[in-house]
């Protein structure tokens, strides 16, 4: 017997992810703010993350150059390494900061920069 197609499957999926996203979204603004912080800058070739932990090493926030909106070779940009750092920086509210870095991509000079000139 022939199998019975299923309608819609494609549409659902669509909704499903478009209601993840927004969902997401909205509940990262709301990061827990703190004065005193660290910063880990990982840039990869393929991307640059920033974390914003706490002094004790608990995650705070983070964002990454995929998380901005950046895709595929874009990602590893000085460009998209500025926006991810500005991102992180402006949601915790960080005022003294300690930064490490690890790795070796074209967005860590840029977070760097980016963040030395947001005043922490």
């Amino acid at each position: 017997h022939l199998a019975k197609a299923r309608p819609g499957i494609g549409s659902r999926k669509k909704v499903r992810i478009g209601l993840r996203r927004n969902t997401r979204f909205s509940l990262r603004k709301s990061a827990r703010r703190i004065t005193k912080g660290v910063i880990h800058v990982q840039a990869s070739f393929n991307n640059t993350i920033i974390t914003v932990t706490d002094p004790q090493g608990r995650v705070v926030f983070w964002s990454s150059a995929g998380t901005c909106g950046f895709k595929s070779s874009r990602k590893a940009s000085p460009y998209a390494g500025q926006k991810t750092a500005v991102d992180a920086i402006r949601t915790v509210g960080l005022q003294r900061a300690e930064v490490m870095v690890k790795g070796a991509g074209s967005g860590r000079d840029a977070a760097l920069r980016a963040i030395a000139k947001s005043g922490v």
